[in-house]
């Protein structure tokens, strides 16, 4: 799996290089601003792309945009971007842009085999939320139809959020498959998301709960 990577820290981009190969993942490109990331996606063609959130030259949302950008080139690009702190609003945008894309916090990159398996996910085209930010999302989310919600359904939802699919969902609360596909099917009609909906009704399900609409 051929990654790009995005990291103006130039032990962390070293280590995130080192630690990725011995995983088994090829390192197509290391670079260090947004101008070189889309450059590098548009010239390697690469399975997936790792990119810091603050970015040269300003290093506040250089790389969400960067990230954006990134996708609007290539749709199906998987992403996962990196990030020191919970940035509320950029977590939100990332969900919004549908699967293959995740966020997590650098804390996550030190726990090896845990990280490794969040970005082979995203490259699958799933979608990966560190608990931390689900969280704090959660902290601040309004009172809506989520109240609906049983608590068993609020487990569930909440493991979605996280980016797990069913399988993941049912092995971590001890119940079976079918069980969480229930589940899910009560939330989707409790929040009114049918299968005609726009969209992915996973993610619209999750953005309404992170949102508390």
């Amino acid at each position: 799996m051929r990654v790009v990577i995005a990291e103006d820290n130039v032990l962390l981009a070293n280590g995130l290089e080192l630690l990725l190969e011995e995983a088994g993942f090829e390192v197509a490109a290391l670079v260090a601003d947004a101008d070189a990331l889309l450059e590098a996606v548009e010239a390697g063609h690469p399975d997936v792309a790792i990119i810091d959130v603050r970015l040269p030259p300003g290093f506040r949302d250089e790389g969400i945009r960067a990230a954006l950008e990134a996708r609007r080139r290539r749709p199906q690009l998987p992403i996962l971007v990196l990030s020191q702190y919970v940035e509320q609003q950029y977590a939100a945008e990332l969900i919004a842009a549908g699967g293959g894309m995740g966020y997590l916090l650098k804390d996550r990159i030190s726990r090896v085999s845990e990280f490794t398996e969040a970005l082979s996910r995203v490259a699958a085209g799933g979608t990966v939320m560190d608990p931390e930010v689900v969280a704090q999302l959660l902290a601040n989310r309004r009172p809506g139809p989520i109240s609906t919600l049983s608590p068993r359904e609020r487990e569930v939802i909440a493991l979605m959020a996280e980016g797990m699919d069913n399988q993941a969902i049912a092995e971590r609360l001890f119940v079976t498959d079918n069980a969480v596909h229930k589940h899910i099917g009560s939330i989707f009609a409790k929040l009114g998301l049918v299968a005609s909906e726009s969209g992915h009704r996973r993610v619209l399900a999750v953005l309404m709960y992170l949102e508390g609409r």
